[in-house]
């Protein structure tokens, strides 16, 4: 099964994180559905880039990005080249992926529950 290591980040996860996820899930789901509230203003639908994420290790062993995928990406705050959007970026195979998400997203308008 898939791991995931997150990376501390000072607003969803100040010590990191690392759990395991199902293969073909999204990094988005993977993430929110073990507690890591990420952005993803467009509702997961590859309109935004509010979900942006850094792949640190393992990007290679993700699903190819789509042309969208990369158009969206140049709106992203710190983009890197394992710059992915978690809501596009599949986990394939059995390995281990660490994560980053940055500090800043481009969402002005942020809601909290």
């Amino acid at each position: 099964m898939p791991k995931i290591k997150l990376l501390p980040h000072p607003e969803y996860s100040p010590s990191g994180a690392t759990f395991e996820v199902s293969t073909s899930s999204t990094l988005c789901d993977a993430l929110l559905d073990n507690g890591i509230p990420i952005e993803h203003a467009c509702g997961k639908v590859g309109a935004c880039s509010t979900c942006h994420i850094v792949v640190r290790q393992g990007f290679d062993k993700l699903n190819p990005l789509g042309d969208n995928e990369e158009d969206l990406l140049d709106m992203a705050w710190g983009l890197e080249p394992q710059s992915r959007l978690a809501c596009q970026a599949i986990v394939t195979g059995s390995h281990e992926l660490v994560v980053e998400i940055p500090k800043y997203s481009i969402n002005h308008a942020k809601e909290t529950v």
